[in-house]
């Protein structure tokens, strides 16, 4: 059974994060974020979680680590500036292994920029912006009803591989209103426990350890430095560092295609579009306009890690056109897995791309 409502992408969000299990919320009230929070504050009591509003980004960001440690699914939601300010203590989860989920719903920057309008210039930054090397998961709605699935999913991607896993939207989806069905019961994919006899820190077959919370009676160590199986810090070894770092970067990349998410639309198209975000919803209008089995379309629900393999789906290609809320991110991506020629449409200011502008860069390199 299910039931259908018509909300705002925020409170979609919102939604979500209660159905996937999510019962600890640490945040700052930021636009276009605000929402979320809202919501949270007032349904979250109400499902036995807990919901406290930090003195800043920083502390949520430190909340949430430590509340994915007593098991709990954990989230914050914020914008970019504050995004910036959590981003060492995402590379702490990143090394500590923290499953957790942030809602970075964007606006134009760069610093306070434009609190109110739309961009999508943070997705380097979530992929990049802790320092060091690791691997993320970034999943990026186009709509209210995915705003409601992709952050259930999210919980499930950031228990299945002990990282911190980015829902990342922005002011136009957050804001807008649309229909949405809200199943019952959502499926809850929950950490792997650590086995009898298993250091806290010894991964199995998939690069991914078993998970201990704190409470579950196995005494773990947990430090953001180099550590050892045992999770003990072993900062001046220099096989220890290349080992525990490359197992960080392989769980997820090694585990692309099964992380992947995505849509084709006429795979033997001679032109086309790669999107993500709200820029697939102008190109869905476009293909509605003008019906041609010659433009194609790869819309990524994940962009992080990179699904360079779908780009192979189309054969036939000859030019790759891919429009994005910033200067030309993602598409660096795209660019370097293909031959053919890559387009990019960059738009910032805050407003999406309109169809006549997309049909205008279609009918050059058609």
């Amino acid at each position: 059974m299910s039931r259908t409502e018509f909300m705002q992408g925020n409170a979609a969000c919102a939604e979500g994060a209660l159905a996937a299990g999510c019962r600890f919320f640490g945040g700052y009230p930021i636009t276009p974020s605000t929402e979320i929070a809202e919501t949270m504050a007032r349904r979250l009591p109400k499902a036995g979680g807990v919901f406290i509003s930090m003195e800043d980004e920083l502390a949520s960001i430190a909340a949430v680590i430590g509340a994915a440690w007593t098991g709990a699914r954990a989230m914050t939601a914020t914008s970019g500036p504050g995004f910036s300010l959590m981003m060492e203590n995402i590379g702490y989860a990143a090394m500590t292994e923290t499953p957790c989920v942030v809602v970075n719903i964007q606006r134009g920057g760069p610093s306070t920029g434009q609190p109110t309008r739309a961009a999508q210039g943070d997705m380097l930054q979530c992929r990049f912006g802790s320092h060091g090397d690791y691997s993320t998961i970034a999943l990026t709605p186009n709509s209210v009803q995915e705003m409601f699935d992709l952050t259930a999913k999210a919980f499930d991607l950031a228990d299945r591989y002990r990282v911190p896993t980015f829902l990342m939207s922005d002011e136009i989806v957050g804001h807008m209103r649309e229909r949405v069905t809200i199943p019952d019961a959502v499926e809850v994919e929950r950490p792997r426990p650590l086995a009898e006899g298993s250091l806290p820190f010894e991964a199995g077959d998939d690069g991914v350890p078993g998970f201990a919370p704190f409470g579950s009676g196995r005494a773990v160590h947990v430090t953001g430095l180099t550590h050892d199986e045992r999770g003990y810090p072993d900062t001046t070894d220099p096989e220890a560092h290349d080992k525990l770092v490359r197992r960080l970067v392989a769980k997820v990349e090694s585990a692309r295609r099964e992380i992947a998410d995505y849509e084709v639309v006429n795979p033997d198209a001679e032109t086309v579009f790669v999107t993500y975000g709200p820029p697939s919803r102008t190109v869905e209008q476009v293909m509605r306009d003008r019906p041609d089995d010659s433009i194609g379309h790869l819309r990524l629900r994940i962009v992080w890690p990179f699904p360079e393999f779908a780009l192979k789906v189309f054969p036939n290609a000859k030019t790759f056109l891919m429009p994005e809320l910033n200067m030309g991110q993602v598409v660096r991506e795209v660019q370097r897995h293909v031959d053919q020629p890559v387009v990019s449409i960059p738009k910032i200011g805050g407003e999406l791309h309109t169809p006549a502008e997309l049909v205008r860069v279609l009918e050059v390199y058609r």
